[in-house]
């Protein structure tokens, strides 16, 4: 078996059967040492970044906080869906005008407390968000030879066919107006 020929640099006469390299080879070797410094010392950054403390500690606070505030504004809610209720069943028994005066207010207390649902599909699109950078982050680490702790798909099916279905709530420059959705629903009609 014949070895293959080494490479040498132009010039040197002590390896007979070498190739001698050219300056584009030079530069070439260079480089490639370039790139393994440049990837090595990435693979310690990514290391120091600590993935698990990440995943164990920020992100899952940060989605227990964003939980906390989903359920409190739907307790919240509740409440004064629960008050509204009462002031209503208190109005009909007030002459018409004054009785009139509160029912239109009540429905005016309903319509607001759209907020929650709009509320908590924003808070789910971040916290999608971070289970998506919690994902990246234990992919980065096995694509640099770190052992990544996820098991199987964190983001679950349910999540995946969730945000295939809905598009959530617009930011303020993209949404429909109330009176451009009270349009269309009239056309409806």
């Amino acid at each position: 078996m014949t070895a293959a020929p080494q490479p040498t640099q132009a010039g040197d006469d002590s390896t007979e059967g070498a190739t001698p390299l050219t300056s584009t080879d030079v530069k070439f070797f260079e480089e490639l040492q370039g790139l393994i410094s440049y990837i090595r010392s990435a693979k310690r950054e990514i290391a120091a970044l600590a993935p698990d403390e990440i995943r164990d500690k920020h992100i899952r606070a940060a989605t227990d906080e964003l939980d906390a505030i989903v359920g409190n504004t739907e307790d919240a809610t509740g409440t004064i869906l629960d008050a509204a209720e009462k002031i209503e069943g208190i109005a009909s028994k007030l002459d018409i005008e004054p009785g009139m005066q509160i029912a239109d207010a009540v429905t005016r207390i309903y319509e607001a407390c759209n907020f929650q649902d709009i509320t908590g599909q924003r808070i789910s699109k971040v916290v999608t968000a971070l289970k998506t950078i919690e994902v990246k982050i234990e992919s980065l680490v096995k694509a640099v030879g770190g052992v990544a702790a996820l098991p199987g798909d964190p983001l679950g099916e349910q999540a995946k066919k969730d945000a295939e279905l809905l598009n959530g709530p617009q930011l303020p420059g993209n949404a429909k107006t109330q009176d451009e959705i009270d349009a269309l629903l009239k056309n409806l009609d």
